[in-house]
């Protein structure tokens, strides 16, 4: 039984998310909390399995609150946050800060938005349960659908020798990303990247990500020109794809059913690679829950790519890396801290790249 407390300052809300997951046989609802304050207490008395925490809190707020809890007593934290801009960048924070996942609050229609989100939440409850709460820090609709629902598989014609890194996560991912990213130089090859995050989220993703990387960060447009000292992160709900034009690489996005219930979905990505791509591409599957990736990553590699997985000390979620690993999809496996150098080597050995302005 997974044992929740529930943290919001709307008493519409605390009834909701204790309807929602009171009504799963797996879990129930411990204690509520208005603020901070009482949900200090409440943890210390039940010692619960999760919290979920809003982020607008009176009397201390839930960035601060996360923070001192994070620090003094770790644990599993989903977060629960506004659909907006400024909701995104409060929730990127908090999972700088340590919790896990979040549940993008609808800002209007507030019964409806969250019923409409009760199997999200659920299902993010019980990943948050079973995570392995670090300093590293989906959308689940859809039907399972494989990638060809959106790019067929084709094998790769190489015109060029221009070097990419091609990065699929998903839960504890947006702490993962940010550790590769900033280590590598201004003139590291291009980076596509595919993050399950909602719309509004990959955005502001991208610009935190932007201020802090020596490589420009950026939310992929359609048809744009893949360039080296760039990184380029699938927006939310919209596939991303590595497509070509003449000799140059270029991004392609599209509106294509989820694949493994994904919109973005790494699958497609690290098709598209293996399909464009081949042995010059580097594919490397991050921390994430189910096996979104595995099929296509393993695609790469028989395309001739090299590719990488995170492994399980440092994986938040051990389920995308180890279900690529366990179908051979995975050249190497290696901690999060040393992924950026690893890559930095294969691309020494691999050669100069074609850099065409």
């Amino acid at each position: 039984m997974i044992d929740v407390i529930v943290v919001d300052d709307s008493a519409l809300m605390r009834r909701l998310l204790s309807e929602i997951i009171g009504a799963q046989r797996d879990m129930r609802v411990v204690a509520v909390a208005p603020d901070a304050y009482a949900a200090r207490e409440l943890i210390k008395r039940h010692n619960p399995h999760v919290l979920t925490l809003d982020i607008e809190l009176p009397k201390m707020s839930g960035l601060d609150f996360l923070e001192k809890l994070m620090r003094l007593r770790p644990m599993p934290v989903l977060m629960i946050s506004s659909l907006t801009a400024q909701g995104s960048e409060a929730t990127l924070r908090a999972l700088e800060l340590g919790a896990v996942d979040f549940v993008a609050k609808p800002a209007l229609g507030i019964e409806r938005g969250v019923a409409e989100l009760a199997a999200e939440i659920v299902e993010k409850i019980r990943i948050v349960a079973g995570a392995r709460v670090s300093r590293f820090g989906t959308r689940a609709a859809g039907a399972a659908l494989p990638a060809d629902a959106a790019l067929p598989r084709r094998p790769a014609r190489m015109v060029s020798t221009e070097k990419l890194v091609i990065i699929g996560a998903s839960t504890g991912g947006t702490e993962a990303l940010a550790t590769i990213l900033e280590h590598l130089p201004h003139d590291a090859p291009a980076v596509l990247i595919a993050q399950h995050m909602p719309p509004v989220f990959t955005r502001t993703f991208a610009e935190r990500l932007d201020r802090t990387c020596r490589i420009a960060v950026r939310e992929a447009i359609d048809g744009e020109r893949v360039l080296p000292g760039h990184a380029y992160i699938a927006p939310g709900d919209l596939h991303l794809m590595l497509a070509r034009h003449g000799s140059n690489y270029i991004t392609a996005l599209s509106a294509a059913p989820p694949v493994n219930r994904h919109r973005p979905s790494v699958d497609v990505l690290f098709r598209s690679a293996a399909n464009v791509a081949g042995k010059n591409a580097i594919g490397i599957i991050l921390t994430g829950m189910g096996s979104d990736g595995a099929e296509g990553l393993l695609e790469m590699r028989q395309s001739g790519a090299y590719t990488i997985a995170q492994d399980e000390a440092t994986c938040v979620v051990f389920g995308m890396p180890k279900s690529a690993i366990a179908i051979g999809g995975v050249c190497e496996v290696q901690p999060i801290g040393a992924i950026a150098s690893t890559v930095l080597d294969r691309l020494n050995e691999l050669g100069p790249r074609a850099i065409r302005v």
